[in-house]
């Protein structure tokens, strides 16, 4: 359980900063293909916005590597808990405000490494 927990946690971890890069660094080309229910020329005038949200999606990563280097196991869990929550309240608002999907791409990755989190 605490393996798959571990692999779990790491792959929301990275996706997050995947989504970073998108959002902070490739908004107006890979942005587009990524969220492709927002009108194309809405991309160039909301590129600081996205770089914000970007950053976010940072902190919901780092906070998650950061359990990795957590000695205490109450601690790490702790972390995780609390960081994995903070993702699946994102997703199901983006779900909610922009496109069903991203409880999917979002959300549901984080609720199964929450369970195994909760389970190990």
């Amino acid at each position: 359980m605490y393996l798959i927990a571990q692999i779990l946690t790491a792959l929301v971890a990275v996706e997050h900063l995947y989504i970073l890069w998108i959002e902070m660094f490739a908004w107006e080309t890979a942005g587009k293909k990524t969220f492709d229910t927002l009108p194309k020329d809405l991309f160039k005038s909301t590129t600081v916005l996205a770089a914000n949200q970007g950053l976010y999606n940072g902190f919901l990563s780092a906070g998650l590597i950061w359990s990795f280097f957590i000695s205490d196991p109450n601690w790490i869990k702790n972390i995780r808990i609390f960081f994995l929550c903070c993702v699946i309240l994102a997703g199901i608002y983006g779900a909610k405000t922009i496109a069903k999907k991203i409880f999917v791409v979002q959300a549901v990755p984080a609720i199964l490494a929450l369970i195994f989190v909760l389970l190990s």
